[in-house]
């Protein structure tokens, strides 16, 4: 990877995060963008971010039609690509596949067309909303401000459907079957999935805490995170930054229940052992694990039992932490975002702290980490993604060596 982006409610662009994550803040609060005083919860992890695309992206007209999701992933894309030292040939394409993941795509115009439909009121704008909703508009709008003319795929496995992305990205290029891939994960918040989460008593009234024993739900955020993928050879030869390999991938499928994930975490502990055994590496050389950890009672218990299988007696001297107690769950940007942040911490050598959990659940036998930490030597780190429907994935990203930094 050359280069990436990020926003998220910590902020916009990379060193805002980097700042926020390693200091342990947590940005959550309460909403604004919709009503949400008949809900049983009242935060999330909302964004501030400027109205529209970056500044130029998009011509007039487009850009005042974008929805807030793909604002994010438009300035998250900026960040990535500027970071990568791309450079648009002189017939102006990047021959670029576009590879990304979201569970709610522009959700918020689908929910904008129904208000106005039911409303009666004037059918102005209903067009652009239909339009707009597409999740594949979506990928053009990137297409168009970047120039990427390569084919684009959406992957929507929920709450892995970032990390997937990231992952069948590097497939691409580890297979030669691309030369450059742009690939990441986004999603926004918006009422209708607010309102089904905690309707199924999903979201936490208090405060999420992952891994405590007293832990009673999640909360939801949202964000995006954009990277730039090319062969490492190619990156050395053009002189770029090499910021981290994507050295193992694997998803697979949990077919336990549609909602509740194994409780011993079967699928979770399949892909944690094939992405290692694709990178090549062994659960005492991971420095760090940035767990799924939703704060969910059966999510969090069921993967630290995956991970304390995975590590065996290894397990203890695993640092792991989630960062959703900070940020929330980003749905399907999660996985994106979170890899994201494992790259901060690895290029900045510290770990992201949980939240205080106060008492942790008896099943969390690795190393939590609950307060800021330095960790110079983080050269190896794994990130695991879940989602409803048994969707599992988790990435393994490598430091380059010093000498090929």
């Amino acid at each position: 990877m050359t280069g990436f982006g990020l926003v998220s409610p910590m902020g916009s662009g990379c060193g805002a995060n980097a700042e926020g994550f390693r200091g342990g803040r947590v940005a959550l609060r309460e909403v604004t963008l919709f009503d949400v005083s008949g809900q049983r919860a009242s935060r999330a992890g909302e964004i501030d971010l400027p109205d529209g695309p970056p500044p130029g992206a998009l011509p007039v007209r487009e850009a005042g039609r974008i929805d807030r999701a793909t604002a994010m992933l438009l300035h998250a894309a900026a960040e990535a690509v500027a970071a990568s030292g791309w450079e648009r040939p002189p017939v102006g394409t990047i021959a670029a596949p576009v590879v990304l993941g979201t569970s709610a795509g522009a959700m918020a115009l689908g929910e904008a067309f129904y208000k106005a439909a039911t409303a009666r009121r004037s059918r102005r704008g209903q067009a652009a909303r239909v339009d707009g909703y597409q999740t594949q508009r979506q990928g053009r709008y990137l297409c168009d401000a970047f120039g990427f003319s390569g084919p684009v795929t959406f992957i929507s496995n929920a709450c892995a459907s970032g990390a997937n992305a990231i992952g069948e990205a590097g497939e691409l290029v580890a297979t030669g079957r691309a030369d450059r891939v742009v690939a990441g994960g986004y999603d926004a918040l918006c009422q209708l999935v607010f309102a089904g989460f905690d309707s199924l008593q999903a979201l936490s009234p208090t405060a999420p805490r992952p891994f405590a024993a007293d832990r009673d739900g999640l909360a939801l955020g949202e964000g995006a995170a954009v990277f730039c993928l090319e062969p490492l050879e190619a990156a050395r030869g053009r002189g770029a930054r090499v910021l981290a390999e994507l050295a193992g991938y694997a998803a697979a499928t949990d077919r336990h229940h549609l909602t509740q994930p194994h409780p011993q975490g079967d699928a979770a502990l399949r892909t944690m052992r094939a992405a290692c055994e694709r990178a090549g590496c062994v659960p005492a050389e991971v420095g760090y694990i940035n767990s799924h950890g939703t704060g969910t009672p059966l999510n969090d218990s069921a993967e630290a039992h995956a991970i304390c299988r995975w590590a065996g007696p290894a397990v203890g001297g695993v640092p792991t932490s989630s960062t959703k107690g900070s940020i929330g769950h980003l749905l399907g940007g999660a996985g994106a975002v979170e890899a994201a942040i494992v790259l901060l911490a690895m290029q900045g050598g510290w770990l992201p702290p949980n939240v205080a959990v106060g008492e942790r659940d008896p099943a969390c036998g690795f190393d939590l980490v609950e307060g800021p930490r330095d960790a110079p030597d983080l050269r190896i780190a794994l990130t695991n993604s879940f989602g409803f429907g048994g969707a599992n994935a988790t990435l393994v990203f490598r430091k380059p060596d010093p000498e090929d930094d």
